[in-house]
């Protein structure tokens, strides 16, 4: 069975795409979910439509994502912590934290989009990048110093 693809699907195509698959897996599985539309003549024309649609609120949602990361892009974060010997951190500077710090300045981003791999352990200088478009990606300055 041919089909139209409405959004991207793993391991078998992108939105707009036309692919054949098994019956079963369009009919259980694609069609159900919304995923996919029967390959008709007017779901063709429906999907062009569509892409032409979702196209255009990426490049606005882009666009507002650049906006957005030049105001980040000039962001300084500072975190004073309290240390022991040889300046070894208690506790850490987490996602969460830098989260907070930038709500503190009127930037509202969720913790899971601020890049942080694994939560800073030491004194110094970071770069912290900011996942806010998937062509986006701002990094801030980060400075932990003793408290």
């Amino acid at each position: 069975m041919e089909v139209i693809l409405r959004e991207n699907v793993q391991h078998l195509g992108a939105a707009g795409d036309v692919v054949k698959v098994k019956d079963g897996y369009a009919r259980n599985y694609l069609l159900p979910k919304g995923l996919a539309y029967p390959a008709t003549e007017a779901n063709k024309k429906k999907i062009a439509y569509e892409a032409a649609r979702i196209a255009r609120q990426r490049a606005d949602e882009k666009s507002a994502a650049e906006t957005e990361a030049s105001r980040i892009a000039e962001v300084r974060l500072s975190f004073a912590v309290k240390v022991g010997e040889e300046d070894k951190l208690y506790g850490s500077v987490t996602a969460g934290d830098v989260q907070r710090k930038l709500e503190e300045l009127g930037i509202k981003v969720d913790k899971r989009k601020v890049d942080l791999p694994e939560p800073i352990r030491d004194l110094g200088e970071f770069r912290v990048g900011i996942k806010l478009h998937p062509d986006v990606r701002p990094e801030i300055q980060v400075s932990v110093v003793k408290e």
